[in-house]
């Protein structure tokens, strides 16, 4: 399967979920503690998208034109705008779930991952720099993954 399509069908799917769980009530958090790791991470996403910058956004994880972005969150994170998805649906999770939400979050967390995968393909080819970048910033953890 193409690269792009794979991209593309894995985005859907993660939008797709995590419209869900929010119908089933399993996306917003109502523990304080919880919801402040759900507004952190909302505000993670933005700081990503501002130190990015104006750039397109594509539905398939194509890289943008322009240089490699190595500063702001991207200087602990290759990936701060996935990352902060994947502890918004979890923090979604922690206080009340069910194997059905948990299943559902999972499979947000592997499409993801599956984007994550496929864009860093694409960076590697774009960036010769990337991959000594990969060993500075970690994909969704700072410091551990």
């Amino acid at each position: 399967m193409n690269k792009n399509i794979l991209s593309f069908l894995a985005f859907l799917f993660a939008a797709t979920s995590a419209v869900y769980l929010y119908y089933i009530h399993h996306l917003i958090a109502t523990n304080p503690i919880l919801i402040g790791i759900q507004v952190a991470a909302v505000l993670l996403m933005i700081w990503a998208r501002v130190t990015f910058g104006i750039r397109s956004f594509h539905a398939t994880a194509s890289t943008s034109e322009g240089k490699l972005v190595t500063n702001g969150p991207y200087h602990y994170w290759r990936h701060p705008i996935y990352a902060s998805i994947i502890y918004f649906v979890w923090a979604g999770q922690i206080q009340g779930s069910n194997l059905l939400s948990i299943g559902i979050t999972l499979l947000v967390t592997a499409a993801l991952f599956t984007r994550i995968l496929l864009e860093e393909h694409f960076l590697k080819q774009k960036y010769p720099e990337y991959t000594e970048y990969m060993k500075q910033a970690k994909r969704i953890i700072p410091y551990v993954i």
